[in-house]
Formats: C-alpha cells, structure tokens, sequence
C-alpha cells in the first residue's frame, strides 16, 4: 500500500499543495482587508451587500484553509487588521473610489480567484484539497455572476467595442 491510496487527509502535502494553499489564505487575507476598505467605499446598498458577503465568504474560507494547514504543520501566513468602519462623506472625493469602479474590481478579482482555484485543484494529489479548492470555486462562480447582473443592472459594465461588422465569405 502506497502512501496516496488511503485516506487523503492522513497523506502529506506535496510542496505544491502546501506553497498554494499557504499564498491562497495570505491573499484571501489580504483580500478581505481590502474588502473591508471598499465597503467604506460604496454608497450603493446592493454593492454594499455584495462585498460583505465576499468578505464573510473569504472569512469562512480563510478558516477551513488555516484548519488545513494546521493539520499538516505548516505556519499560518500573517493577517493585515481588519479595517475600522469609516463615514462615507469623511472620505475625500479624489480618494474615494465610485461605485462602477469596485463593481469592475470585483469582476475582475473574482475572475482571478476563479483561475486560482482551478490551478490549485489541478495541481492538488490530495483529493480533499482538490475538493476544498471545488468548492471555492463553485462559490466564486455564483458570486460572480451576481457581480455581473448587478454591473449590468446598475450600468456600469465596460464592454469592449462588439464586433458587428462581419466580412461576407
């Protein structure tokens, strides 16, 4: 009997599974700082609602990856503060940033995180790191589309210029 052909949470990590799992939860953390920020930000209550449950979602997903790898010895990456609560008005206008800008930052900060995952899940051996990484990215994928219905909604996505003008074959 092999050591990857039992119980996937009693086989080790590879270097791999641990340096990804370990800069995942570093900018999960990050990410959730940030988010923290941009709630500030918003003066939209759907926005509003949408980055505090990215940061409720990276908070839960921060902990099962901390669970990980505690479990398998590896030192927890640093965790920025969380960020005070700010008045809306407080924040001067060349520094806030305006509602259509977190919604493209959330689009693409999702995109990214969806790219992460699938990495991560492809490279993984252990199948419940495979699993974990799944399940990240089936919520990120949810998430992103509620991102797009509201910046179609609210307009303000950015479409590149549509490609209407055919050439006849």
């Amino acid at each position: 009997m092999g050591i990857f052909n039992g119980n996937p949470k009693e086989e080790p990590m590879h270097y791999g599974e641990v340096y990804a799992v370990w800069t995942y939860l570093l900018g999960g953390k990050s990410e959730v700082a940030l988010y923290e920020t941009l709630v500030n930000h918003t003066g939209d209550e759907e926005l509003r609602e949408l980055i505090e449950e990215a940061i409720q979602s990276g908070k839960e997903d921060g902990k099962d990856l901390e669970v990980l790898l505690k479990e398998n010895g590896v030192a927890l990456p640093p965790a920025p503060p969380g960020r005070p609560e700010a008045n809306l008005e407080d924040i001067p206008a060349g520094a806030r940033m305006l509602d259509p800008e977190i919604g493209a930052f959330l689009s693409m900060n999702t995109a990214k995180g969806l790219v992460t995952c699938s990495t991560i899940m492809g490279q993984s051996i252990r199948e419940d790191i495979a699993a974990m990484f799944g399940k990240f990215h089936v919520k990120k994928a949810k998430f992103g589309l509620k991102v797009l219905r509201l910046n179609k909604e609210k307009g303000w996505i950015m479409a590149p210029p549509l490609h209407v003008d055919v050439p006849e074959k």
